[in-house]
């Protein structure tokens, strides 16, 4: 790796904060479900979680590109521009961590990514069909991770009607720890490239690579880095929103998380193939109140849902505001545009 100047290193390190931050407040993605119904103690889920979400993270660059490239023009990218939109996910990661809230910071980076450009040139600077496929994307997947889980538990539900309950229990005990570890590969494959695409953006504009033939080349040092600090995160644990996601939406059991993380990894998985981001966070909740729907519709805690749909409502303009605000803050004070 090259020496960097000054002001790329501060975009390197705070994006690499923020992948920090991502892992420790996703953390309740891959492991929420295992841990509230008891198959796994937590310290041993958050190290697995971990140690999946490294290996996720190695899996591919596609939805790297899509960060990187697809949604701001690239003669806007400054390295101000970068950090203001991380500042601004960074922010809102952790407001909604501390009150236990989960959101998504696939959401967040967007919205900070368009608001600091926003402020720096206006909506000129943004890709319409990029920010519209992205959003798309991050709006759709719930809904299509609900409706796995949901068919996925009503084929298992269909498969074990005649079978005896405690076997079933014992049987998915064993299953779960499977589908968690596939949730947490998952979880890396699409979160982590979303910070390699930002840090090969700011290199890409400080001239230090160049993006040729369409092409998006992220380093293999930027890939390591990331996928070191999302497991670092993902191992710090996130012990509020586990609580949140494992036992305030529905009352789980292992059938219950076993259905609910496959449906959420297959989703998620089909998603960074495709190179689209996704928010594992609204993936995996969508994937729950599927679950829940299929036994039946009271059996999920509307009220609870509702603040966290609140909180993906609320994200990106939240989000987009702090980044603007913050370039706006750093333009000022002469630390370029």
């Amino acid at each position: 790796m090259e020496s960097l100047p000054l002001v790329l290193l501060a975009v390197v390190l705070v994006a690499l904060v923020f992948d920090y931050i991502n892992g420790f407040h996703d953390t309740a993605n891959a492991i929420a479900t295992v841990v509230s119904t008891g198959v796994l103690p937590i310290r041993t889920a958050v190290l697995l979680a971990a140690a999946l979400n490294f290996a996720g993270a190695l899996t591919g660059t596609a939805v790297a590109g899509t960060i990187g490239k697809g949604l701001i023009v690239p003669a806007e990218v400054t390295q101000v521009v970068v950090l203001a939109a991380l500042l601004g996910a960074i922010f809102w990661n952790l407001f909604t961590w501390y009150f236990g809230i989960p959101s998504s910071s696939s959401h967040a980076l967007v919205g900070g990514l368009v608001g600091a450009a926003v402020a720096r040139t206006g909506l000129t600077a943004v890709q319409g069909d990029g920010l519209l496929k992205t959003v798309r994307a991050l709006i759709v997947s719930p809904l299509v991770g609900f409706t796995f889980a949901f068919l996925i538990m009503l084929g298992i539900l269909w498969a074990v009607r005649h079978a005896v309950p405690s076997r079933v229990n014992r049987l998915f005990r064993r299953l779960q720890m499977v589908s968690a570890g596939f949730m947490a590969l998952s979880h890396g494959s699409n979160d982590a490239q979303k910070t390699m695409g930002i840090i090969t953006m700011a290199l890409v504009a400080h001239g230090t690579l160049t993006a040729e033939g369409g092409k998006f080349p992220v380093p293999l040092w930027v890939v390591m880095a990331c996928a070191t600090a999302m497991a670092a995160g993902t191992a710090a644990g996130g012990l509020r929103i586990i609580k949140t996601m494992g036992t305030k939406i529905i009352d789980l059991k292992p059938i219950h998380g076993f259905a609910a993380e496959t449906g959420a990894a297959i989703t998620i998985l089909t998603a960074s193939a495709m190179g689209l981001p996704v928010s594992t966070t609204h993936v995996i909740s969508g994937s729950i109140m599927g679950v829940g729907a299929c036994q039946r519709v009271s059996a999920v805690r509307w009220g609870v849902t509702t603040r966290i749909l609140w909180a993906w409502l609320l994200t990106i303009p939240i989000s987009a505001g702090v980044a603007a605000l913050a370039y706006l803050v750093a333009a000022a004070v002469g630390l370029g545009r």
